[in-house]
């Protein structure tokens, strides 16, 4: 049997459509956008253009000229932190605000940019990792050169109020990022409506090809760029642009502006049942991420007493990844449910979820009952489970606080 692709979040398959679009950009249209002197060149730049225009109308950009191709949301993530930052190195005592359950690309660029005398300050957040906008607020100073906060979380699904974040900051006259990966495609989002001054974009998470990707950056937003060289990209980005990528990212785009309204609620009314399901037929189970304010595609959930890669290993039939990431010769647990507090024996006892365009009802029923079966067999073998049913704490937190 055909394993049943749900880790849609790690990445998707290259769409139909997307493959045929970019077949002449591979083949017979292989010109460089930057030479002018004949047809081969032009009909490049026509592609690069008409794919600029098909990313800014999925946003709703203003221009298409707003669009800075990059060769992927982690590109894009680190130009718009450092770009902002390096645009500001006059001033004293910067400060950037972020949230602790952000993509590597945005905590690990953070990190680099304490080196460089930047403080870094984390917005709180609640229990579902929805940011606290009075903490928020309140984290903004005269020395806050930027916000950066994710449109949604991969891992959780969380959705953050992008539209009242984006007003706060322009209220106070700083840029505001965010990482929209998951978003786009899943949710709508409207650049001038939600005040996103920068928005981090992929090609590969909505049916592109990977290795391309994009920075929306609003007009009269200074960057200084990380890559030098040719001053491609209104001088942002340098390097021969990769035609045939923005090809696939610009038809994704239009694909995903198409077909949003339908299929998110196709997801939703999918990941509901696939919810319902496992609620109902599993027992010490708990939901991680807010229960309504989440992308329609995306579910977490905590088997408790069972080790997340065990239960995937179990239920080989279905691909899937967990809420734990092996880093060496040890077992991490997953810094966004830490983020949150989840206690670690929890946290290693998550899955994520991430349904996409193949999965079908027949899937969802089909993962159920591996789900019912392997959590059966894996809890009769865990001297977790015999201690939590004897009433033993475990890192403080009781069974029942835990049963569904």
């Amino acid at each position: 049997m055909k394993q049943i692709y749900m880790d849609h979040h790690a990445t998707t398959p290259v769409d139909a459509e997307v493959l045929e679009a970019m077949m002449p950009a591979l083949t017979t249209e292989f010109g460089n956008p930057s030479s002018n002197t004949h047809a081969y060149g032009h009909a490049a730049r026509y592609m690069v253009d008409a794919a600029r225009a098909q990313v800014a109308r999925l946003i709703a950009a203003t221009s298409p000229d707003e669009i800075i191709f990059t060769s992927g949301a982690t590109e894009a993530d680190n130009l718009a932190l450092k770009g902002v930052v390096h645009a500001k190195e006059h001033m004293a005592d910067r400060n950037m605000i972020t949230l602790a359950i952000e993509h590597k690309a945005v905590l690990d660029t953070a990190v680099r940019l304490e080196k460089e005398h930047v403080e870094i300050r984390f917005a709180r957040m609640d229990p579902y990792g929805v940011v606290d906008l009075d903490d928020l607020e309140k984290k903004i100073d005269k020395n806050t050169i930027l916000i950066s906060i994710q449109a949604a979380n991969s891992e959780i699904g969380t959705l953050q109020p992008i539209r009242d974040i984006g007003v706060i900051a322009k209220k106070h006259n700083v840029p505001f990022h965010t990482d929209a990966v998951q978003a786009l495609g899943r949710c709508e989002i409207d650049v001038v409506r939600d005040h996103i001054d920068l928005l981090s974009i992929s090609a590969h998470k909505m049916y592109g090809p990977k290795g391309i990707g994009a920075l929306y950056v609003r007009k009269g937003i200074k960057l200084v760029p990380i890559i030098d060289g040719g001053g491609h990209e209104r001088q942002m980005r340098s390097g021969t642009l990769n035609v045939p990528g923005i090809v696939g990212l610009g038809k994704a785009a239009e694909i995903a502006k198409r077909d949003l309204a339908r299929e998110s609620v196709r997801l939703l009314k999918l990941r509901n049942r696939l919810q319902e399901g496992i609620l109902r037929r599993i027992d010490h189970v708990g939901i991680n991420g807010h229960p309504t304010k989440r992308l329609p595609n995306n579910l977490n959930v905590t088997f408790a007493y069972v080790e997340g890669e065990s239960l995937i290993l179990a239920c080989r039939e279905v691909a899937l990844s967990s809420g734990s990431a092996c880093t060496s010769a040890s077992l991490q647990s997953s810094y966004v449910l830490k983020a949150l507090k989840v206690p670690d024996f929890l946290a290693h006892c998550s899955l994520r979820f991430g349904l996409g365009k193949s999965n079908t009802q027949e899937h969802i029923d089909i993962v159920i009952d591996l789900l019912e079966k392997g959590v059966q067999r894996l809890r009769e073998m865990s001297p977790l489970y015999d201690m939590a049913r004897e009433g033993v704490d475990i890192d403080g937190v009781r069974w029942s606080h835990h049963h569904k």
